[in-house]
């Protein structure tokens, strides 16, 4: 299948450049160069994944990123030239799935959309043979929660609560190993979000989502358990 992907970026050099690849690669590709464009490009197409540069005129990336995640589970990769960190931290806070700093190898960027599509795509396609032999086998319980694993579908009481793809490989991590304490390059190395540097606070950032989303207290985690200078521990009951 063809994946469409939408291009929001001002620089209309760079923006040419990156529709013109992702062409060439096979993809559908739209492009806006601001909010309002981007708007109007989602109400008339399809879109599974944008590629967002966060300096954009009359409205900041790290606004719309919010934005785009309050209304769907759309792919998000931030496109920045800023080089401080905390830029990247507050865009996966929005909500983000992944970004990359500029200037940028086109082939990297290539690399992260192909696994973001194809995460959203086993999201999207679950197969149903699993779930003909047991279909509890994929469900775990705990507390208020139900959390299915193959249907990506968590639910408190039976209300449904939304995850983007990294809050959800997080969870599944975290849920496959309960009551023990993983550190974050363990973490890490379980789930396929993308880390830039060694130092990146990733798992951080998602944990901090995931207590906002789950915990009746975050500020006093009963789920999602730090313990200081190992790591986390899931001690959902």
């Amino acid at each position: 299948m063809s994946y469409h992907v939408l291009v929001v970026e001002d620089d209309a050099v760079t923006r040419s450049k990156l529709v013109g690849y992702f062409q060439n690669e096979g993809y559908t590709v739209s492009e806006a160069e601001d909010g309002v464009q981007m708007r109007e490009a989602l109400e008339e197409n399809s879109v599974d994944l944008v590629m967002l540069d966060i300096n954009l005129p009359g409205g900041d990336g790290l606004m719309l990123t919010r934005e785009l995640r309050s209304q769907s589970d759309i792919g998000i990769i931030l496109v920045t030239g800023r080089t401080d960190s905390i830029d990247k931290i507050v865009g996966l806070e929005m909500g983000a799935d992944d970004y990359v700093t500029k200037p940028f190898e086109l082939r990297e960027l290539l690399v992260r959309v192909k696994n973001l599509l194809w995460r959203i795509s086993a999201a999207r396609n679950v197969s149903p043979v699993v779930e003909t032999h047991d279909k509890n086998s994929n469900v775990v319980r705990f507390g208020e929660w139900t959390f299915d694993t193959q249907r990506r579908a968590l639910s408190r009481n039976g209300e449904p609560v939304k995850l983007t793809k990294a809050e959800y490989e997080l969870l599944v991590a975290l849920s496959s190993h309960p009551n023990q304490v993983l550190s974050r390059e363990r973490i890490l190395n379980m789930i396929s979000h993308r880390v830039d540097a060694p130092n990146d606070r990733t798992i951080d950032v998602l944990i901090r989502r995931m207590r906002a989303k789950m915990e009746f207290d975050p500020k006093n985690p009963q789920i999602f358990v730090t313990v200081h200078g190992e790591g986390y521990m899931f001690a959902g009951d």
